[in-house]
């Protein structure tokens, strides 16, 4: 009869361990060990590893790339995050918040491939082949090629996929498969580990495309051990409000193209429908009256230029100490701003609360946004307006000068496009650009006085 044991298991790392210890000696994570609890056989099981690779090494130079190294989506934002298209072989994880259209995006992604006269397997391990079909319908996919398979079992899609021999497998989700040789519940560390160990090896040996859906946890992280990251070739990110329609794939790792690359959706009843001009999006919802603390940046995400509105909000506070809050932006980035501001501008910011907002609930990483920040605080704390043709790039140091940016021509020709007549860049990154009026500014100060007017 089998004995019942338990066992620790570190969730960043996946370091095991007979007793819980506070931090993992293996990764340094603190609090990140959980308990499992494991079936132990009397009888000794003998396993085979059915996925043994006997081919001889090749010199580089021999290795042949066959023309379809690389399968398109026919979804061009899909295409541009993954870097060209689906890679032969590859296992891409997709992670998002519940509901925020991971499987809607990967079954009209299976019903495109379809059109490619490609054969997709979609293993549902959570919704019944009816409830996809009702999925289906809704988004009007019909295919001949689209094989359905609900099944938790990973031995008994392992056997459908040997037997079907798919071009692409996308698994939902793989926190909801079990391995029979793991004796944890779905979900455990070990099971998910195990199940992305084996789906790797079928991709690699069959060279079979595989998508795996990941949920996440409370915090925003992939539920699970982190070296489920390491092991895909491909992250994405699934990111949005849920208050509004538009949705945006990021690239978090890909060994095939670029990271932190971004593709906009918008959610409608059919579907995700991709947006072709992200900027109309992001300021589209900006006031025509131009008002004090209100900037429009130009932030690179991945490849992709995006022109976004900051706004600052800064009045006296009540409290004895002053609030910060920010939303879409490094809260630690704005109080060094605000730091530089008192110290090297003179705004006496002590005894204001200060709140910065990014609009459309884009988040803003880059340290190209300082200047824009920075704007939107000073122009909201001293009562003035920033041009609202005029577009702010720019970083920030400690000692009040400005920084040079990366792409600062893509950047311009950016804010050309979308009709903007004035640029407030670093002066380091100064060019002959007939397009705008470039104004470029050394220190904050002069960026100040550089864009700012009375209301």
């Amino acid at each position: 009869m089998a004995k019942v044991k338990s066992k620790w298991v570190c969730t960043e790392c996946g370091y095991e361990t007979a007793g819980y210890l506070g931090k993992c000696p293996e990764c340094g994570s603190w609090g990140s060990l959980v308990e499992e609890t494991q079936f132990v056989s009397s009888k000794d099981s003998k396993t085979q590893d059915e996925f043994i690779n006997r081919e001889k090494p090749e010199l580089l130079k021999d290795i042949q790339i066959g023309e379809e190294v690389r399968v398109s989506t026919n979804i061009s934002e899909f295409d541009r995050i993954l870097g060209g298209g689906l890679v032969q072989g590859s296992i891409t994880l997709i992670a998002g918040d519940p509901g925020i259209g991971k499987s809607t995006i990967l079954l009209q992604t299976s019903g495109e491939l379809c059109k490619n006269n490609k054969k997709v397997l979609y293993i549902s391990a959570e919704e019944s082949a009816s409830q996809l079909k009702l999925r289906a319908q809704r988004l009007d996919i019909n295919s001949d090629n689209l094989y359905i398979y609900p099944q938790t079992s990973l031995e008994s899609i392992k056997a459908q996929i040997e037997e079907t021999l798919p071009d692409v497998v996308v698994v939902d989700s793989i926190q909801a498969i079990y391995s029979q040789n793991i004796s944890s519940s779905a979900g455990s560390v070990s099971q998910i580990r195990e199940c992305c160990n084996i789906l790797m090896q079928i991709a690699k040996s069959k060279n079979i495309t595989v998508l795996v859906i990941g949920h996440v946890t409370k915090d925003g992280s992939i539920a699970g051990p982190k070296v489920l990251e390491h092991m895909v070739d491909t992250v994405i990110y699934f990111e949005g409000d849920k208050y509004k329609s538009y949705r945006m794939l990021r690239s978090m790792k890909n060994r095939f193209g670029n990271t932190s690359e971004v593709g906009i959706f918008e959610m409608h009843s059919n579907g995700l429908q991709e947006v072709k001009n992200p900027n109309e999006l992001f300021l589209n919802e900006r006031s025509q009256v131009a008002v004090p603390g209100s900037a429009i940046i130009v932030t690179n995400e991945g490849t992709r230029p995006l022109l976004v509105e900051i706004q600052a909000l800064v009045g006296t506070t009540p409290y004895p100490s002053p609030r910060r809050v920010t939303n879409g932006v490094d809260t630690s980035r704005v109080l060094q701003i605000l730091a530089v501001l008192e110290k090297r501008v003179g705004l006496n910011l002590s005894k204001q609360d200060v709140y910065v907002n990014v609009t459309g609930g884009i988040d803003v990483s880059e340290p190209a946004a300082d200047l824009g920040i920075a704007l939107a605080v000073a122009t909201c704390a001293r009562d003035v307006v920033v041009d609202p043709q005029t577009v702010i790039i720019g970083e920030i140091g400690l000692s009040g000068e400005i920084h040079p940016v990366n792409n600062i021509e893509k950047r311009l020709n950016e804010a050309v496009t979308s009709g903007f007549k004035k640029a407030i860049i670093p002066f380091a990154n100064k060019i002959d650009y007939e397009k705008i009026d470039i104004v470029p500014v050394k220190r904050l100060i002069d960026a100040i006085s550089a864009c700012v007017s009375k209301v």
